[in-house]
């Protein structure tokens, strides 16, 4: 991200955003696909739109591409109202989810299809389509047909074909979706490390939690056609802004409770579905005390400990608090670490992550087996009820 700018009088500038939206809408009808999203976005990041199916997050890229019309709202692409621009020519362009690699034409030929059409010089097109293959590491394919290539190989072409015209701001419609799972995060650090060598903005659609945490610079989490959270990857993993966030980036659980002491460096919820029922927790800042919350913990965040006659000892806890009795229900091995779901005594469902540091680490905790679950003090997230 580009924030050298500095003003005359020697005190930094800001940095003007390369993508505004401004209270921008999208309707069909009754029906609301984008409502009133104002966002803006700075050269040289790498952004996410994320959010499930039907939250507005592809209206939103489509907009910006000139394949949809605003029905209120503007949308800027540096500084420049796009009212009026038509598609072919906004400094954008778009790899779409199924590449659109043309079969018939070879690899060469469909990246330096949108060149031809521009009436770019034979010559200059050619270093052109060179350098772009190089950047994508098919320098040696480039007379090879899409049939003759793998779904990764594919992909790259579609992207050198967006990147040889030099765009501003590259649009990526779900880059990944049908790649398969090992191929898919090859290709996450591919995309990164592609970004940050021709240094322009790349702005990704994706359902993909991981996928957007684990190469995006900052996300924007939709629903229902608004933005429930803007953040970097650890903001919105470690202090969600909602239950819905919550819950849809990475796993958690959830508990119900009641605020009934807020102090200054914590405070503490009464959480019936657990025994013993109170839960230490950050500072709530929610306002009044026995207002209705929710306490959010992450999985990898609890720990499993044996049962034993008194609750197992919690940092920065005192005794008898953030810890739950329970049986384990399932385990789930996925290699590196493990899924523990635990029943609690009034028959909540709980999941907890651990690592598998040894081969036999798995065998420490069995089936139908009775044990404590732990946390810290600084583990859960206090979120509006």
């Amino acid at each position: 991200m580009n924030v050298d700018q500095v003003s005359p009088g020697g005190t930094e500038a800001a940095v003007k955003p390369i993508i505004s939206f401004r209270n921008t809408c999208k309707r069909w009808g009754s029906t609301i696909g984008v409502d009133h999203v104002t966002l803006d976005i700075e050269p040289g990041e790498f952004f996410a739109l994320l959010g499930p199916s039907g939250c507005g997050k592809t209206t939103l890229l489509r907009m910006l591409a000139g394949l949809e019309v605003p029905t209120e709202g503007r949308v800027l692409i540096d500084g420049q109202d796009m009212g009026d621009i038509p598609p072919n020519k906004r400094a954008v362009n778009m790899v779409f989810q199924s590449y659109a690699v043309f079969p018939h034409m070879t690899v060469a030929d469909n990246v330096a299809y949108g060149l031809k059409i521009d009436r770019v010089p034979q010559p200059q097109r050619a270093d052109r389509v060179q350098e772009a293959l190089e950047l994508v590491q098919l320098g040696r394919l480039a007379d090879r047909k899409p049939d003759q290539l793998s779904g990764g190989q594919r992909q790259r072409v579609a992207l050198a074909r967006a990147l040889v015209k030099k765009p501003k701001v590259l649009l990526l419609d779900e880059p990944l979706s049908a790649l398969d799972a090992k191929l898919r995060e090859a290709m996450r650090f591919e995309l990164s490390q592609l970004q940050q060598k021709v240094g322009i903005t790349f702005i990704m659609v994706t359902h993909d939690q991981n996928e957007a945490l684990a190469i995006a610079s900052r996300i924007a989490v939709m629903n229902k056609g608004s933005i429930a959270q803007l953040g970097t990857p650890s903001d919105l993993y470690e202090f969600p802004a909602s239950r819905f966030v919550a819950d849809f980036i990475g796993s958690v659980n959830m508990f119900e409770g009641k605020l009934i002491d807020d102090k200054p460096d914590e405070a503490i919820v009464a959480c019936p579905e657990l025994e013993p029922h109170r839960i230490h927790v950050p500072h709530a800042v929610l306002g009044q005390e026995s207002s209705k919350v929710w306490v959010a913990v992450r999985p990898e965040k609890m720990n499993l400990h044996k049962d034993s006659d008194a609750p197992p000892s919690v940092p920065e806890c005192p005794a008898a608090h953030n810890v739950a009795k329970g049986e384990i229900k399932e385990i789930s091995y996925l290699g590196d670490f493990s899924i523990f779901h635990v029943q609690l005594a009034n028959g909540t469902l709980i999941r907890i992550s651990r690592p598998n540091r040894s081969r036999f680490d798995q065998d420490d905790f069995g089936w139908g087996e009775k044990v404590w679950v732990s946390w810290g003090g600084t583990s859960p997230v206090v979120l509006q009820g």
